[in-house]
């Protein structure tokens, strides 16, 4: 148990060894102890925190993810026709998402779910005509699916108005605006929810999470298991840990560490970094006038984690107004990372897809170029398309979390960048990584299931782990979206324990 007791050191055998202690890590952790309470896990964060890096509030650009306000969720075809599929799969998995922390809060492995959700309106503005267009047409397709029931659209100024006083007020008869808004949307605080699980895992037999310790290598052993070789920043001493199953949960960091591992799955993969900063409003008239999630769309060329946004979150009981994020560029695969970290992720078998991705992303790189260039008259023209009569002195520049955006190979292009998370295994199961960035933390329930369907395949197959399973998460292996009844009722019964009060 060595959250808060340094004289514990890590064990030299481990069942399950967990790296970084994110949302990721404690979902995986929580999952592998309930489904078999005798395994041991070690776990270890290189920072002397729980949840600092990708996990934290302000690190994490959308906190709530499910697809009801994100515009670029549902792209717009060069035909014209809106692709709505991946709306609809982030907001199934965020469903799922929901059901297992209402199944934590409903044994008290967490506490006062107030302190990580709440409820708070989903709205995705646009303006001008052909994006009024596009958001009815969104509207339309959506409201035929079961997972969006309650979606509202509106054109009509007093009903704007009073859906987000705060961006309407002041505007001039002439702007022609648009907007969608869920009423269940939710904003979470994955860092105190991340903190709230590793704290119950920590008081678990079997478990220990280790603080200032960084895993510098990861090597296969003879007899096919996994020696990790780990850090002690504090005493600067270094530990050895052997175990037959690693997980890399470690946000930006996973790539290097994926790499130490020498799996051929891990072959080609690269990484593009993104940093972000947030403009955070300190004048608590404005704060308190706003209370919803409002999406605008995102700039040509724009990375998913860059669509703006003024933002309604509950911060440690506060109530906070945040706006962006700005976008920019670091070679930094970490907030609390190294400027060699791009360099040292180069090899001879990615250099060829990350040159190729870079061909292909031009206006990626033009549009973080002018991002980082952004003066305070820049940042606050785009605020002011959300408060028409914003003053900067009502709002603090802060760094947000770093982002390392996954570049594959790929037969004809050489090398894409992949905007979305992506799950990479050594074939038969013994090690995992997840890279990536959005929808990330939101769908962590679905992509934790997802690891261990690559990496647990009989056992998730078994009775004993299947029963488990249906009992945590009421709609396991059925679609919320194609059974409206189910839907309901399991929305009803999770808002109700997490206290949504879902109507």
């Amino acid at each position: 148990m060595g959250l808060f007791n340094r004289t514990h050191k890590p064990d030299q055998i481990a069942d399950v060894v967990l790296i970084g202690a994110g949302i990721m890590s404690a979902t995986l952790g929580i999952l592998l102890k309930t489904l078999n309470p005798q395994w041991r896990i070690q776990i270890y964060e290189r920072l002397d925190k729980i949840a600092a890096e990708s996990s934290d509030a302000l690190n994490n650009a959308g906190t709530g993810h499910s697809a009801f306000c994100e515009l670029n969720y549902t792209p717009q075809k060069e035909d014209g026709t809106i692709d709505v599929s991946k709306a609809i799969k982030i907001a199934e998995q965020f469903e799922l998402s929901k059901q297992f922390w209402a199944w934590l809060v409903e044994r008290n492995y967490v506490s006062k779910p107030e302190q990580f959700i709440n409820a708070v309106p989903h709205i995705s503005l646009v303006w001008g005509e052909e994006n009024k267009q596009f958001l009815r047409q969104r509207y339309e397709l959506l409201l035929q699916h079961a997972l969006f029931k309650g979606m509202d659209y509106t054109e009509a100024p007093e009903t704007l108005k009073r859906w987000m006083p705060l961006v309407m007020q002041n505007r001039s008869g002439e702007e022609q605006f648009a907007a969608t808004r869920m009423s269940m949307g939710t904003d979470v605080n994955f860092g105190e929810l991340t903190r709230q699980m590793l704290q119950y895992l920590d008081d678990l037999d079997g478990v220990d999470i280790h603080l200032s310790y960084e895993v510098r290598d990861i090597e296969r052993t003879a007899d096919g298991r996994w020696e990790i070789k780990v850090k002690d920043l504090v005493d600067d001493e270094n530990h050895y840990c052997h175990t037959p199953f690693v997980f890399i949960g470690a946000g930006g960091g996973s790539l290097p560490l994926l790499e130490k591992s020498n799996i051929e799955e891990a072959e080609g993969y690269g990484g593009f970094p993104v940093s972000g900063q947030w403009l955070i409003c300190k004048n608590k008239g404005l704060i308190d006038t706003h209370h919803a999630k409002v999406y605008g769309k995102a700039a040509i060329g724009a990375p998913p984690m860059s669509v703006p946004h003024l933002d309604t979150r509950i911060i440690n009981g506060e109530k906070q107004l945040l706006f962006g994020p700005y976008a920019g560029f670091s070679t930094k695969f970490l907030k609390h990372g190294s400027y060699f970290d791009l360099l040292e992720s180069i090899e001879l078998d990615n250099i060829v897809p990350m040159l190729s991705a870079g061909i292909h992303n031009i206006p990626l790189t033009k549009y973080l170029i002018e991002q980082v260039r952004q003066s305070p008259e820049d940042r606050l023209e785009a605020l002011r398309q959300f408060i028409p009569d914003a003053k900067m002195e009502d709002w603090v520049l802060e760094e947000a979390g770093q982002r390392v955006q996954v570049i594959k190979r790929d037969k004809e292009e050489g090398g894409i960048l992949e905007f979305g998370t992506e799950i990479v295994n050594a074939a038969d199961g013994s090690i995992a990584a997840l890279l990536g960035a959005s929808p990330g933390a939101s769908t962590s329930l679905k992509v934790m299931l997802d690891v261990m369907n690559r990496c647990f395949p009989e056992q998730m197959k078994s009775a004993v782990w299947q029963t488990k399973l249906i009992e945590m998460l009421p709609s396991y292996g059925k679609s919320l979206n194609a059974d409206p009844a189910l839907c309901e009722s399991v929305r009803a019964r999770t808002s109700s324990i997490l206290g949504l009060n879902y109507v």
